[in-house]
């Protein structure tokens, strides 16, 4: 068992003006915390594993395969592996990434 802090992380990141840092990582099964800060944009590409987000703070839109989908704090999504997505119309955004998958933890950004 390991216990994290996913606050610390949030907040570590909010203040370096957005990123990506994983928390958590076994065989199959990826955690991090994913912080976006306007006016970057998210430059993120699909990936090889499914994927859930629960958004921790702020609101914004997920466009995943060209549908929109609007998210504020307390939301979760599922991202399919292999589908094209992207956060926008976002202030600050903080969300919990989860990747359930075979690739495990890899050079990916959220």
């Amino acid at each position: 068992m390991r216990a994290f802090e996913v606050t610390a992380v949030k907040e570590r990141l909010a203040e370096a003006g957005g990123g990506y840092e994983v928390v958590h990582s076994s065989a199959g099964l990826e955690l991090g915390v994913y912080v976006l800060v306007a006016p970057e944009p998210d430059r993120q590409q699909p990936h090889e594993d499914d994927e859930v987000y629960i958004v921790l703070e702020g609101h914004g839109m997920l466009e995943v395969e060209g549908v929109q989908h609007e998210l504020r704090q307390g939301h979760a999504i599922f991202v399919p592996a292999g589908a094209d997505h992207r956060f926008t119309s976002y202030e600050q955004l903080s969300v919990l990434v989860i990747f359930a998958g075979t690739h495990g933890s890899d050079a990916r950004t959220a």
